[in-house]
Order: C-alpha cells, then sequence, then structure tokens
C-alpha cells in the first residue's frame, strides 16, 4: 500500500492555507501599526486610492507622497486630470521614475469621464477594462477603496506569503499561477475583512516582513512562519533582480525629460545633446521616448511633452 503523500507547503491540502490562523494576529498588528498616509483616509476616496497605486508602483512611500499631494490638490477627479494635455501628467510626475505611469493615469482619467460619468468605477471587471489597469491594480482598487474580496498581490505580499505559508525566503521573480491560487486561498470568507487582510499582509511586508534585515522580533505570526520555524533557509532559486540606473538608458531618459518638464516651451536638439555626451545611447534614449510617447518631436528639431 502506498503512504499518503505529504501536502506541500501551501498546497491546497495545507491547512495554514485557509489563512485563518494568520488573519487576527495581522489583521489586529495592522489595527495598532499601520501608518497614516493620505490614501488611506476616507477623504481620499478611489481617486486618491487610484492615483497612490500608480505612483507607489516600484516607488517608496517616502519619494511618492509630496508627488500625491501636489497630484490631488491640481487635479481632485479624473475629470480635472483628462482636461488637461497628457505632457502636464508627465510634467507633474517629475522624478518619480517610470514615467510612462503619469501617461496610463492620464488615459485612465480620460476613460473614466468618458465612460463612467467621472466616477472611478467600483466594477473590478470594469476598473480591469480602464487604459492602464492591470489585474494587480484593479484589485488594489477594488479592495482599498471599495471594500471588495480581491487578492492584492505585490512585492511585500508576495514575500509575506512566501516566507510565512510556503516557507521560502522570496518568491519568484515573477509572479506565477500558484502564488494566485495561495493568494485565493488565503482570504477571509468576508468582504471587509478580505479588504482589511489586503492591507494588513502588505503592510507587514512593507514595515516588517522586508526584503533585507526583517524584524521577526516585531511580526505578529512570527510563530507560525514556516521560513522562520525552518531556519531561515537562504534563497537557493534564481538570482533576486538588482535595480540599476547610473550609465542607463533610464538614467538619460531621465534626463532628457527633465529639460522638457522644466522648460516653459519646445526645446532644441541641441539643448537635450547637453545631457548626455554619449550620442548614439543618448539618440536611442530619445528615441525610446517618442516611441513612448512621453516626447513629442515637432519640425526645425524641437521636442515638447506630448499634447494629445
Amino acid at each position: 500500500m502506498t503512504a499518503p503523500t505529504k501536502p506541500s507547503p501551501g498546497g491546497p491540502s495545507d491547512p495554514a492555507a485557509s489563512g485563518v490562523p494568520l488573519h487576527a494576529p495581522v489583521i489586529d498588528w495592522f489595527d495598532e501599526h499601520a501608518r497614516d498616509l493620505p490614501w488611506r483616509r476616507p477623504e481620499a476616496g478611489a481617486w486618491g486610492v487610484m492615483v497612490s497605486e500608480f505612483m507607489l508602483q516600484q516607488t517608496p512611500v517616502s519619494r511618492v507622497l509630496p508627488v500625491y499631494e501636489q497630484w490631488l490638490a491640481r487635479w481632485p477627479r479624473p475629470a480635472d486630470l483628462a482636461a488637461e494635455a497628457p505632457g502636464e501628467a508627465v510634467r507633474a510626475w517629475g522624478r518619480l521614475g517610470y514615467p510612462r505611469r503619469a501617461l496610463r493615469l492620464h488615459g485612465a482619467a480620460a476613460a473614466i469621464t468618458e465612460r463612467h460619468g467621472g466616477d472611478v468605477p467600483s466594477d473590478h471587471a470594469q476598473l480591469l477594462a480602464l487604459p492602464g489597469i492591470g489585474e494587480y491594480t484593479a484589485a488594489a482598487v477594488a479592495s482599498f477603496a471599495y471594500g471588495q474580496r480581491h487578492a492584492v498581490l505585490d512585492t511585500n505580499v508576495r514575500r509575506v506569503f512566501a516566507r510565512a505559508v510556503t516557507g521560502v525566503q522570496y518568491p519568484p521573480n515573477a509572479t506565477t499561477a500558484a502564488e494566485r491560487r495561495l493568494a485565493r486561498a488565503l482570504l477571509p470568507a468576508e468582504e471587509a475583512s478580505a479588504a482589511r487582510w489586503a492591507a494588513a499582509s502588505m503592510e507587514l511586508g512593507a514595515l516588517v516582513c522586508t526584503a533585507k534585515n526583517e524584524s521577526c522580533h516585531r511580526c505578529p505570526i512570527a510563530a507560525q512562519c514556516a521560513w522562520r520555524l525552518a531556519g531561515k533557509p537562504a534563497h537557493d532559486g534564481p538570482p533576486r533582480r538588482g535595480q540599476t540606473y547610473a550609465g542607463t538608458d533610464r538614467q538619460v531618459r531621465g534626463r532628457l525629460l527633465a529639460v522638457l518638464r522644466d522648460a516653459a516651451g519646445p526645446v532644441s536638439q541641441a539643448a537635450l545633446d547637453q545631457v548626455w555626451q554619449e550620442p548614439v545611447q543618448r539618440a536611442r534614449a530619445l528615441d525610446g521616448l517618442v516611441a513612448d510617447g512621453l516626447v513629442e518631436p515637432l519640425a526645425d528639431g524641437l521636442y515638447r511633452l506630448p499634447m494629445s
């Protein structure tokens, strides 16, 4: 007779995958330790939540806060942003990085204005149908703004689940179907609790279960963490991807955009040539900005931020 197979951590038959033992301690911890962030306040509304989610992708909270405040003061509703040229969104984005997010947010604002009367839709499918909105952002807005039950999987949440349930130090480089199944299995059944769990598990990854120098002594589920109980085995998967910037096309693009953002009107090719000495990389970066719709070429070698 064949012996029964032991379920793998986080598998469908693993009791821990139900999440029930994790919900209360993580949510209680969040109730006590959550940061007071403007997009978490009731007055932020769904638009404030959406703006924050676009800005926070690959960008720390400390850099987002001042830009977020200025953005909402200038464009308190989607229609306010949609009424402006997309180049103004790129200008206001400043140095947050990955400026295509500004164009996508502008496109989403225009669609919200045209399709939904200027109100961010609460329906997950309608959110997902907006330009520039992927599965993560749709789930985050539906959960954080409207209190719905969705698996919200950002880097912080994926790391918490990898350690606490799966027993590994880091999640895969790209989100997998197995991670999505696990996240759905971990969701509390009740909508309000599920939305609170989504925010709480994200905050736990941001403040305690960090990528480096995790603070297990402050973790509300340290006693149940599969990775800690296994002796914190070192990561043995593919190498972690590092973020490089100096000398890359991203740096050149950033310098070119900075000149255009600071200019009151079109900028000459000669002025752009001053920002980077290597001509081939500079030309490649500028061509990339034009292809991405972030820069608009004009006659006589002039460039400007996009107007339409």
